[in-house]
């Protein structure tokens, strides 16, 4: 694997085209308004709606990354499996994740969806947290991007994609509880805790846990996924989704929510795993905290959102493309070892604080 497209070039597109460059692929971007600027590589024009134009493209290169919303992905993952190339995303969404499952059935090159943050990373953490025990009674997993100096009653602003944050706000959840897969209502199950002495809340959102319900099933009694907010964030969404009724109006939501809070430079990914279970006759809990903020990548200062989550999904390229991962079929996030993952020319970043 040496040529691989990057659709969408949006700040996470851009900065994932950057950082595969960096690794020594052969880089094309396309953009359906590719923005003019002076790049270490190649930008084209591309409307992906146009299936003539996407075989095009996927047959000169050996991999597609998708950095678009997540309602396209299932169409270019058809593409890509037909062209007979690697298959990468950072959907949350899980309809598309399962459409997606299925279609990687009998495929000849890997189909990767949900390489970002949540689902991504914290499912590589978390899944080396329970390989660490000898047996696991519960995992817990927590993901948070917010602004360093939150403002206003909501404490929030808009730094990833609106639509996927609204789709996460209003869709089920799946959980493990008591060994059994089951589907919770979002924005529940709030419950209070700290990261660097800064007090957080954390409530159920959908897709964080990737397929890790379905791989742990029979293994892990009880597992969860929660987003990550500064207090009162839930209750606030709950009124504007709920009783105000914006849930039957979701693009109306997202335009009237990152109106009132556009993104910002200064943010913060707070990332908290922890596994409890026994290990050599005693039962313990073990942990993985960490505050990732900007820093500089690729010659540039990069939002927390954008590097974590480029830097996730251009690593699991990496260890495709050495041959540390499988060539071929469905790839799941927790199936990605984490010392192997750290040790990546990309996914070094997240080893330093």
């Amino acid at each position: 694997m040496k040529h691989i497209a990057v659709l969408g070039l949006g700040k996470v597109g851009l900065l994932a085209c950057e950082l595969l460059h960096e690794a020594g692929f052969a880089v094309t971007g396309y953009d359906l308004r590719p923005a003019a600027a002076d790049l270490p590589f190649a930008t084209r024009a591309l409307d992906v709606r146009d299936p003539a134009a996407v075989a095009s493209a996927f047959g000169a290169v050996e991999a597609v990354l998708s950095c678009l919303p997540y309602h396209l992905n299932l169409a270019l993952a058809e593409a890509a499996r037909d062209a007979r190339i690697h298959y990468f995303d950072l959907t949350e969404d899980v309809p598309t994740t399962q459409g997606i499952l299925a279609l990687a059935e009998g495929a000849e090159r890997v189909m990767a969806p949900q390489c970002g943050l949540a689902p991504g990373f914290i499912g590589i953490v978390g899944a080396s947290l329970i390989a660490g025990l000898e047996s696991c009674r519960a995992c817990r997993m927590r993901v948070g991007a917010l602004p360093q100096n939150p403002s206003g009653l909501m404490g929030y602003s808009f730094n990833w994609s609106p639509e996927g944050v609204v789709n996460e706000y209003l869709n089920d959840c799946e959980v493990l509880e008591g060994g059994e897969i089951k589907q919770v209502s979002p924005m529940e199950w709030i419950e209070k805790l700290y990261i660097d002495g800064v007090e957080l809340e954390a409530f159920t959102t959908s897709g964080g846990l990737g397929t890790m319900c379905e791989t742990y099933r029979g293994q892990v009694p009880d597992m969860d996924y929660k987003t990550m907010r500064y207090p009162g964030h839930a209750k606030l969404m709950n009124f504007f989704f709920h009783e105000l009724l914006m849930r039957e109006r979701r693009a109306e939501a997202g335009e009237i929510l990152v109106t009132a809070k556009p993104p910002v430079s200064e943010d913060v990914v707070y990332v908290h795993a922890a596994a409890e279970g026994m290990r050599d006759g005693a039962l313990v809990r073990d942990e993985f905290v960490r505050a990732y903020k900007p820093r500089v990548l690729a010659g540039k200062r990069r939002t927390a959102i954008s590097w974590t989550t480029a830097s996730s999904v251009v690593a699991i390229i990496e260890m495709v493309r050495d041959g540390e991962l499988p060539q071929r079929g469905f790839l799941k996030q927790e199936a990605v070892p984490l010392e192997a993952f750290l040790a990546t020319g990309t996914g070094g970043h997240y080893a330093r604080m």
